[in-house]
């Protein structure tokens, strides 16, 4: 059994990362150029409107921005290679890969937390519509994913801090905190932003699926046969309702990300998120590859684990050709 595990493990890994690989060159030659068709000169931009056109062509030379683009690419493959970074700022001189792993923490985080936070929502709406089905419960359910969806995710942020934050003062404004359990309490409100954008279509989906399970022989034989609803929805719909959700909640995973970049600015949260505003903004070039590539590498990762782990508990997924999540 352990063996006949391995070997499916080793054929679904092999499987997703042939169709990874691909992916993440096509990420790196999309980070790459389509930064620099973004006006703007970054050395410029560094020494301001006033510097000579001397000491802008000499910061060019100096950071191999007036090389051609094919050679540029080429040392910036290079760089990731060799040193596993998209080189040092522009403005600060310090490695990508330093500055990432400083910031790092509080966006992964805030994304963790999201994911508890949603599934916590989540799961208690979906499970009392699907029981309630067409009762005014259910209804209520299904409408407020539509309501969800439509909010953008810096105007939940900013009701949660007016509400929470400056009202009830429950939570810090913004930043995070050094104190016991301090980071934690900084981290919420943010996360319950992005929870608040991701939970509407896992209620959709997983509400979806426990109907059609609860109308299921099986779940109608354990009735007839007295087993308690708990034990019935906890050990059996449950279990065969979350797949479609889980892997909904991988492919969420994109928007997770750059929800949680985006909420960090609303918060004054230091995470990836400012970094790559502030980069944005200074024409940072390596800085912003950097956090993008970061990104993109979390996102195709958790997307394969997830495919993995959905290959694992359904059967029929493995054996499916050309489609190993």
């Amino acid at each position: 059994m352990v063996k006949q595990a391995m070997m499916t493990v080793a054929r679904v890994t092999g499987r997703l990362l042939a169709r990874v690989l691909p992916v993440m060159l096509g990420v790196v030659i999309a980070v790459f150029f389509l930064l620099r068709l973004v006006p703007g000169d970054p050395a410029r931009m560094i020494l301001g409107e006033r510097a000579t056109p001397e000491s802008i062509a000499a910061l060019r030379e100096q950071l191999g921005l007036d090389l051609p683009l094919w050679q540029q690419f080429c040392n910036f493959v290079a760089q990731l290679f060799t040193h596993f970074d998209t080189g040092n700022s522009l403005v600060t001189g310090t490695s990508t890969r330093l500055l990432i792993a400083e910031r790092a923490p509080v966006s992964l985080g805030i994304v963790a937390l999201a994911v508890v936070l949603a599934i916590v929502i989540a799961v208690p709406l979906a499970v009392m519509a699907a029981r309630n089905r067409d009762g005014f419960v259910d209804h209520v359910v299904r409408i407020l994913p539509t309501v969800g969806m439509g909010m953008p995710l810096f105007w939940v942020g900013l009701l949660l801090i007016i509400v929470f934050a400056v009202q009830l003062r429950w939570f810090p404004v913004g930043g995070v905190g050094s104190g016991p359990g301090e980071p934690l309490r900084s981290l919420f409100l943010p996360a319950l932003a992005v929870a608040l954008g991701l939970a509407p279509p896992l209620i959709r989906s997983l509400r979806t699926q426990l109907v059609e399970v609860f109308e299921a022989d099986f779940v109608t034989t354990f009735r007839a046969a007295r087993v308690p609803e708990r034990r019935i929805l906890g050990r059996h719909v449950l279990r065969n309702s979350v797949l479609p959700t889980l892997t909904l909640l991988s492919v969420s995973t994109a928007y997770l990300i750059g929800g949680t970049l985006v909420v960090e600015k609303v918060f004054g949260v230091n995470g990836l998120g400012t970094l790559l505003f502030q980069s944005i903004g200074s024409r940072d070039f390596p800085v912003v590859q950097g956090v993008a590539l970061y990104c993109a590498v979390l996102v195709v990762l958790v997307t394969t684990v997830a495919g993995a782990l959905a290959a694992l508990l359904d059967p029929r997924l493995r054996s499916a050709k050309g489609n190993p999540t």
